[in-house]
C-alpha cells in the first residue's frame, strides 16, 4: 500500500486543500437542521420575522459556502486523482520495461493491457472518491452523531440498534461482492486478448475466412464477462434497498418514539424535525460509505493485480561488480543447459559447448523444437544460462551491465516488429544519431533501399503500428537494415531471410561480408544455401550439439546434415 500511496505523494497540496474544502462543506451542512429549527422554534411560532430574516440570510450563506466547498473539493480531488493515475500508469510501464523476457512470459500481453488501463482507471476513481466521500462520509457521521446526542441523547439510542444492523448488511455484501469482482477482471483479461489477438491477425482470419469462429470465440468470452458482471451486481444491488429500508425503519422509530416524547412536552416539534434531519445525515453517510466499500471491493482486484506488476521481483539485472566494456566478438559457451522454467521446466538446451572467434560467422541449424532460437538468446541476456557460462571476450556475460551487453549486440529476431512511425525512424532505432547517408546505406546492404524508393514518400513514408502495411519479406529487410545500423561487434540473425528469395538473400550475405567483415555473425537459417558458406555449421538436436563442422566437413561425415542437404536440393531441382 505505502508504494501505491507513493504516487499520490506530488499532490499532497491538492489532497490537503480537497480535505479542507470538504470539512468547511459539512460543517455547512451539518449546521442547517439546528438553523432550521431555530427559525420554526424561535422565530415562526414567536412571530420574530427579523430572527427569520436574520437565521434565513445565515442558511442561504452557508449553502453557498458548501457550494463553493464542494466545487473547490470536486476540482482538487480531481486533479489529484488524475495525477495519481498518470504517474502509476507510468510506474507500471517504467517497470514492464525493466522485465525480463521470463518476467514477461508470466503475464499475458492482454493482462498487462488491462492492469496498466482498466485497473489503474478503477484505482483513479476509487481514489477521487476517496476524497469525496471517504472523507465527507465520516465527518458528516461524527458531527451528524454529536449533534444528535446534544439534542436527545435518549431518542439517540435508535442509532444503537440500527447501525450494528447496517453495518453487518454491508459486511455481508461486500464479502461476497469481493471474489466475484475478481473474477470480473480475470474475464477481462480473456476478453482484451481475444480482441488483440483477432485485430492482430485479422489478414490472416480473413484469408481462411474464419470470421464466424472468431465471432463465437469473442461472444464466448464476451458472454464470460457478462455473466461474472451479472453475479457481482446482482450482489452489489442489494445495497441500496438495504439502506433505504434501515432508513425508513430509522424514521419510523424516531417518529414513534420522538411524538411520545412531543406529546409529553420533552421535545419540541421544530427539534424532532431537526433530529429526524440529523438521522438522514447520519445514515446517509452511512450509505455514502456503504457505497464507498462496493466500489472499493472491486478495486481491491485491481490494487491486487496493479501490485503483482509492481512487486515483480525482476529475475534479470545487472550483477554485482558488472561495468561497462567493449565487446570484440569472442564467444564461448561452456557445459551451458538452460530451461526457461528453473523450478519445473526441462532443459531446453543440454551441455552445450563451443567456440567462437571474433568476426567468425556461426550457423544454427536444426528441427523445429532443438532449441536454436533459446541458444542465441542467452548471448544478449534475454534469458540466463540455468548452468554452465555464456563467455564474451573470455568474460562472463553476467560481467557485463545488461545496458553495455545488448548495446553491442545486434538482433533480428525470429518475429520481426516494426513501430508506428516513418520508415526512418524505425531504421534509427539502430543508431538515433545515424546521418541520412548511413540510413540509406544500411538499407542498400539490406536490399531495401529500392522498394523504399519506390514509396511516394521514400524514407518518410508511413509504417503502422507492426509494420502491417508492408510484406513479411519487406519487414524482414527493414529490420535486418535497422540491425545493421548498429553496427555490432556481435549480430544474431535469427531466420532473418527466411520470407526473401534467395538472390535476395544472396546479395544481403555479400554484403553483410564487405560492410561487417569484423562482426562475428550468428545465423539461425533453414536453407543450407544461407549457410554453407559459415565459418562453423552447429547441427542443434533436442537441445545437444550433434556436429559441428563447415559445409564440406559435415556434408563428408554427418547423416543428419547429409540429408538436410539432399532434400533441399532435390526441392530446388523439382521447382
Amino acid at each position: 500500500m505505502r508504494k501505491l500511496i507513493s504516487y499520490l505523494a506530488p499532490y499532497k497540496k491538492s489532497v490537503m486543500i480537497a480535505v479542507a474544502f470538504m470539512l468547511l462543506d459539512v460543517v455547512c451542512e451539518v449546521v442547517q437542521p439546528t438553523l432550521m429549527s431555530d427559525i420554526v422554534g424561535r422565530g415562526i411560532q414567536t412571530g420574530n420575522i427579523p430572527f427569520i430574516l436574520g437565521v434565513g440570510a445565515l442558511m442561504i450563506l452557508f449553502a453557498l459556502l458548501a457550494i463553493v466547498a464542494g466545487f473547490g473539493n470536486a476540482r482538487h480531488s480531481a486533479r489529484a486523482g488524475v495525477g495519481f493515475a498518470a504517474g502509476l500508469r507510468r510506474g507500471l510501464f517504467e517497470k514492464v520495461q525493466t522485465f525480463s523476457f521470463k518476467n514477461i512470459d508470466d503475464f499475458s500481453t492482454a493482462s498487462l493491457a488491462t492492469r496498466l488501463t482498466n485497473d489503474v482507471t478503477l484505482l483513479q476513481n476509487a481514489g477521487i472518491m476517496s476524497l469525496r466521500l471517504m472523507i465527507r462520509a465520516p465527518l458528516m457521521f461524527v458531527f451528524a452523531m454529536i449533534m444528535a446526542l446534544r439534542m436527545n441523547a435518549r431518542l439517540a439510542v435508535v442509532l444503537v440498534v440500527i447501525i450494528p444492523t447496517l453495518l453487518l448488511a454491508l459486511g455481508f455484501i461486500i464479502k461476497t461482492a469481493l471474489p466475484l469482482f475478481n473474477q470480473m477482471q480475470a474475464r477481462m483479461d480473456a476478453l482484451n486478448g481475444s480482441v488483440r489477438e483477432n485485430l492482430t491477425n485479422v489478414r490472416v482470419v480473413k484469408s481462411f475466412v474464419q470470421q464466424d469462429y472468431e465471432k463465437r470465440k469473442f461472444k464466448s468470452a464476451n458472454d464470460a464477462l457478462t455473466g461474472a458482471s451479472l453475479r457481482a451486481m446482482n450482489v452489489v444491488i442489494f445495497n441500496m434497498p438495504v439502506m433505504m429500508l434501515v432508513m425508513n425503519l430509522a424514521t419510523v422509530s424516531v417518529i414513534w418514539f420522538g411524538g411520545g416524547q412531543v406529546i409529553r412536552g420533552e421535545l419540541q416539534a421544530a427539534e424532532m424535525v431537526a433530529f429526524i434531519n440529523y438521522i438522514f445525515q447520519i445514515l446517509m453517510s452511512l450509505m455514502m460509505l456503504s457505497m464507498m466499500f462496493v466500489l472499493f471491493s472491486r478495486a481491491s482486484a485491481s490494487y491486487k493485480r496493479v501490485m503483482e506488476v509492481l512487486n515483480t521481483e525482476v529475475d534479470l539485472t545487472d550483477e554485482q561488480g558488472a561495468g561497462e566494456r567493449p565487446i570484440r566478438g569472442d564467444v564461448a559457451f561452456e557445459h551451458v543447459s538452460f530451461k526457461y522454467d528453473p523450478a519445473n521446466g526441462e532443459n531446453v538446451l543440454r551441455d552445450i559447448t563451443l567456440s567462437v572467434k571474433a568476426g567468425q560467422t556461426v550457423a544454427v541449424i536444426g528441427g523445429t523444437g532443438a532449441g536454436k532460437s533459446s541458444l542465441v538468446q542467452l548471448i544478449p541476456r534475454l534469458y540466463d544460462a540455468t548452468e554452465g557460462r555464456v563467455l564474451i571476450d573470455g568474460r562472463d556475460v553476467r560481467e557485463y551491465t545488461v545496458e553495455s551487453l545488448r548495446s553491442q549486440v545486434g538482433m533480428v529476431l525470429q518475429k520481426n516488429t516494426l513501430f508506428s512511425g516513418s520508415i526512418r525512424d524505425n531504421l534509427k532505432w539502430g543508431d538515433e544519431h545515424a546521418s541520412d547517408e548511413e540510413v540509406e546505406a544500411a538499407a542498400k546492404a539490406a536490399q531495401a533501399h529500392d522498394f523504399i524508393m519506390g514509396f511516394p514518400n521514400g524514407y518518410d513514408t508511413w509504417i503502422e503500428q507492426g509494420g502491417v502495411n508492408v510484406s513479411g519479406g519487406q519487414k524482414q529487410r527493414l529490420c535486418i537494415a535497422r540491425a545493421l545500423l548498429k553496427k555490432p561487434p556481435i549480430l544474431i540473425l535469427d531466420d532473418s531471410t527466411s520470407a526473401v528469395d534467395t538472390a535476395t538473400e544472396r546479395r544481403i550475405r555479400d554484403a553483410f561480408d564487405a560492410a561487417l567483415s569484423g562482426t562475428t555473425k550468428f545465423i539461425i537459417a533453414q536453407r543450407i544455401s544461407s549457410v554453407k558458406d559459415a565459418d562453423q555449421i552447429v547441427i542443434l538436436s533436442d537441445g545437444e550439439i550433434a556436429d559441428v563442422g563447415t559445409h564440406d566437413e559435415l556434408l563428408a561425415r554427418s547423416e543428419e546434415y547429409q540429408e538436410i542437404y539432399y532434400s533441399q536440393q532435390e526441392k530446388e531441382a523439382d521447382a
